[in-house]
């Protein structure tokens, strides 16, 4: 998982409909989901970065078993759909310049990456800052109002304003450059709130910077780039921060002390000092797959409608730097999430009730790079029918007997209503989200399907009981470390629960009359899918 409101909203959930088709219900073994991830997660799998050697490996092994669950290849006839990528990363050491020409190191004082379009770059050009950048008027935000940055940089603060609803900021937060594009500026660079700070240190940040970047390659040969005319990004440390609002008519201390109260948003204003960056990128091409498979429909009338389960099969690989162990297996992240997609998998394939609706299992890669593989599968389609719902599995931190889970996204449309029957059923809670602060809606594959309109419900294991200390002990402890391993005190049976919770979703997806709708005052789907069909919110 890429770590970078819900109870209001489930009183607009009503715990009453038809079940799905009526079926012994498949038994969810342990065991089978402790062979996977030790097997995914073992050290010769050498934390399966995308792209290399221990990604092929693991993704042998999963199309392996969806052929021995008697599954259909998904990609024109083979288990694989190659996504073809450029990495590209920095060549010499590169400076930002500010205000009299005071340089700033690249992982040191600023965070910048190599440019997959521009090998050779020297930029310099007027900055403007823009408060949070958001220009979303319809939504209360409007950072861009009398500002002029055609042609400019624009420094805006990292996140959203507190108080905004988490997962409407998160998506808005994600859209950032598209906006300062649209605007005409031709770079973006971020500065770190005083939560953001406290949340992710300066000298973590520098840690977890990688040397090089992905981005999928179109079939016209051109890199992917979500704002191409944005021809340089970065985060500023907290001196190049402050050398940038040298003179300016507002200082950074006082712009970060507004946007750090509640519904803080600071105005904007034009900076005097110009931002030149020099850097000089190195690219190479290289492909990873996605490994997916179909179990087909058993309703003539709907078996070209899919439910998409899918999970990242990559890890981050292996980091030379470190002393002693170098190997980030990624037992939790992300091997339970794929261990209960295969054991989900293997309760569908053997039912005697196949689904209606067919279902496109996905294994995807480089979702640790920002959900690539995931977004190349949302644009390049494998099948001829309408993904119609997606349920996302990602890192359940599998190391306590849950109680609870987080719904990500079901507040939005229909799933939730089936969500809620399938937890009430194994007497598990929905709670409200309690890390609002990393808006992780938009933080794993599910998020570009539903940038493409599709329905979307990611849960995340909940911090009721010991699942608080649990799941922060993890994060602080374990992820993104070579610790997250197999060797950590899982609890399979959690594993197994997990696994049925979500063949419980997917399953009434699959056989549901009506495939899930947006609700009609929801954000997403306004947003996304403005001209789709729309549900009301039913009465508790």
């Amino acid at each position: 998982m890429r770590f970078r409101i819900l109870a209001a909203a489930l009183a607009g959930i009503a715990f009453t409909g038809a079940p799905a088709a009526a079926a012994a219900e498949p038994d969810f073994s342990p065991d089978r989901i402790r062979a996977h991830v030790e097997f995914l997660a073992d050290d010769a799998l050498e934390g399966r970065n995308a792209g290399e050697r221990g990604y092929d490996i693991a993704a042998k092994y999963v199309a392996s078993r969806f052929q021995a669950l008697g599954l259909k290849p998904a990609a024109a006839g083979s288990w694989y759909q190659q996504v073809p990528f450029l990495e590209y990363s920095l060549g010499e050491a590169p400076r930002a310049s500010a205000l009299g020409g005071r340089a700033f190191a690249n992982r040191k004082d600023v965070l910048l990456t190599g440019s997959p379009s521009e090998p050779q770059q020297s930029l310099e050009a007027a900055v403007v800052f823009a408060g949070y950048g958001l220009d979303a008027p319809a939504a209360g935000f409007n950072d861009y109002r009398g500002l002029d940055v055609r042609g400019k940089v624009v420094a805006v603060l990292t996140g959203f304003p507190k108080g905004t609803p988490s997962e409407m900021g998160a998506h808005l937060n994600a859209e950032k450059a598209r906006m300062a594009q649209k605007r005409g500026a031709i770079g973006l660079v971020t500065i770190p709130t005083v939560a953001d700070e406290k949340r992710r240190p300066w000298a973590r940040r520098v840690e977890m910077a990688g040397q090089s970047n992905l981005t999928w390659v179109a079939p016209d040969g051109q890199p992917f780039m979500s704002a191409p005319d944005i021809r340089v990004g970065g985060t500023l440390g907290q001196a190049a921060a402050e050398a940038l609002f040298a003179g300016a008519r507002r200082p950074l201390s006082a712009v970060l002390a507004e946007a750090d109260r509640e519904g803080g948003k600071p105005k904007g204003f034009a900076l005097k000092p110009s931002l030149k960056v020099e850097r000089q990128s190195v690219n190479r091409r290289l492909t990873s797959p996605n490994v997916l498979a179909v179990l087909p429909g058993s309703d003539p009338a709907l078996a070209n409608e899919y439910v998409l389960l899918m999970a990242h099969l990559d890890h981050v690989g292996v980091d030379p730097k470190l002393s002693g162990d170098k190997i980030h297996n990624g037992a939790m992240d992300n091997a339970a999430g794929t261990a209960t997609m295969l054991e989900v998998a293997r309760a569908m394939a053997e039912s005697p009730n196949r689904p209606r609706r067919s279902i496109l299992f996905a294994a995807v890669t480089a979702e640790e790079d920002g959900l690539l593989g995931a977004e190349y599968l949302a644009k390049h389609p494998v099948v001829d029918g309408k993904v119609v719902g997606v349920v996302n599995l990602d890192m359940p931190v599998l190391l306590y007997d849950f109680s609870d889970v987080i719904a990500f996204g079901s507040n939005h449309s229909t799933l939730g209503a089936i969500v809620g029957r399938a937890a009430a059923g194994m007497n598990v809670k929905l709670s409200a989200d309690p890390l609002p602060e990393e808006g992780l809606f938009t933080r794993s594959d599910h998020y570009k399907f539903v940038r493409e309109g599709v329905p979307a419900v990611f849960l995340m294991t909940g911090f009721a009981g010991e699942g608080e200390k649990q799941f922060r002990d993890f994060l602080a402890t374990h992820y993104h470390k070579p610790s997250d391993e197999p060797g950590l005190p899982f609890n399979w049976n959690a594993g197994a629960k997990f696994a049925r919770l979500n063949y419980l979703i997917a399953n009434e997806i699959a056989n549901g009359d009506q495939a899930p709708l947006w609700y009609r005052d929801s954000f997403f789907g306004q947003t996304v899918a403005p001209a789709a069909a729309k549900a009301e919110r039913s009465a508790r």
